[in-house]
């Protein structure tokens, strides 16, 4: 598809206040932009997100460009704000006035405190679509907690969910909370510009990282609502079915859910064991469930003879879904996620020369891939640039500057 023919993307239009830090907020901002959502993130002036210091490269994060903060923050256009300072409120309310969507994951109530609550929110711009994403949420006993990723995921219930009866709980070896509650936060703010579409009426919405985490647990949270059976540790293996979990081949790990009746059948027969399917252990679901060790030791005999890798094309032409354990690095080289076009290389922020590469979004519109605008900014690279277009003036601005506004 040429330029010329790009769709024009769905949030083309929309401006967003990003006033977030770390993963969760900025996450959901960055999903945003990649939707067409035009970004301000408003940041500290001298510190800015805390993102800029984190990540595996100490240099990087030295300079405020850390590697968590690239991962998240692409396309955005950054402009420094005091709001404690005295005419910090004059020029968020200038912000407000021209934009559609305000983002922040301060803790409940700060923003109200710095004199910008929802009340005075929509009085300044009726159609503003406010979005808070908080650990717990604005309101009940714990909503004044503070709370990062490892936090909602032990309260959450995941954590006692995943390892193994020996390890105990372990912890996702990603932010996967936070992630969770990001994804949640740029659905709901989607959902409310479409009603606003309708009525021209903003809206508030409160995204809670804990009930986002719990809803996602799916049927092991589903499975204790109805029957009070509360899911447990049991490692690579699936509790609905078997065989479904990893199994050793020749080489290494490999993923296999034969979760369907024909899928066990087709398995047992492309390994060299169809008598497996009747075995009297195995021949029912709820037979090789209670019997998922027995099952294995004799799937492992047989997929022991060829690579993961072979195993994969063999079960997965035949309809069995069957896949090896990659590392990250393995995963990116994948042939089909650079078919789709998931990591994009943009200029690296602030250096000539330098690449960046960054993922874009998993989802395709009109057949397009969704890539940033933009490298990362520096901070404050853009303020003097959103001040003009809020209607400051350049005597103006450096006045704001001289205070230590921006």
């Amino acid at each position: 598809m040429s330029a010329a023919e790009q769709p024009e993307p769905l949030l083309a239009g929309v401006r967003v206040l990003d006033m977030t830090n770390v993963l969760a907020g900025p996450y959901a901002g960055y999903q945003l932009a990649l939707m067409g959502a035009e970004v301000v993130k408003v940041e500290v002036p001298g510190s800015g997100d805390l993102a800029r210091r984190l990540g595996a490269a100490p240099d990087l994060s030295a300079r405020g460009l850390g590697a968590s903060f690239l991962a998240q923050n692409a396309g955005k256009r950054s402009l420094t704000l005091d709001l404690k300072s005295p005419r910090g409120g004059e020029v968020m309310e200038r912000l407000v006035r021209g934009s559609d969507v305000l983002l922040e994951n301060f803790r409940p109530g700060v923003l109200e405190r710095l004199g910008f609550g929802w009340e005075r929110l929509r009085g300044i711009n009726p159609r503003l679509v406010y979005c808070a994403v908080s650990g717990f949420g604005a309101d009940g006993p714990m909503s004044g907690r503070p709370a990062y990723d490892q936090i909602v995921q032990g309260l959450s219930g995941m954590m006692s969910a995943t390892g193994t009866p020996g390890t105990g709980p372990l912890r996702a070896g990603f932010p996967v909370a936070d992630v969770l509650g990001g994804l949640a936060a740029a659905f709901a703010v989607s959902t409310a510009l479409v009603r606003r579409e309708r009525t021209g009426i903003g809206a508030s919405v409160d995204v809670s990282m804990l009930e986002t985490a719990i809803t996602a647990m799916g049927w092991g949270v589903s499975n204790f609502l109805t029957t009070g059976v509360e899911p447990s540790p049991i490692g690579n293996e699936n509790a609905t079915a078997a065989p479904s979990g990893t199994f050793a081949a020749a080489d290494g790990a490999l993923n296999i859910a034969a979760n369907k009746q024909e899928q066990f059948e087709t398995l047992c027969a492309l390994v060299g064991a169809p008598h497996l399917a009747s075995d009297p252990r195995f021949a029912r679901r709820e037979d090789r469930k209670a019997h998922r060790d027995a099952l294995r030791e004799e799937l492992e005999k047989h997929l022991a003879r060829r690579t993961a890798r072979e195993w994969e094309r063999e079960l997965s032409e035949a309809g069995v879904p069957a896949a090896r354990v990659l590392s990250v690095a393995e995963a990116l080289d994948l042939d089909q996620v650079e078919h789709r076009g998931l990591v994009h290389t943009l200029p690296f922020p602030g250096e000539e020369g330098r690449e960046l590469r960054v993922l874009g979004s998993g989802v395709h519109v009109d057949g397009a891939a969704l890539a940033p605008p933009g490298p990362p900014p520096v901070l404050g690279e853009h303020t003097a640039e959103i001040l003009r277009e809020a209607g400051f003036g350049d005597e103006e601005i450096d006045r704001l500057r001289e205070e230590g506004t921006v």
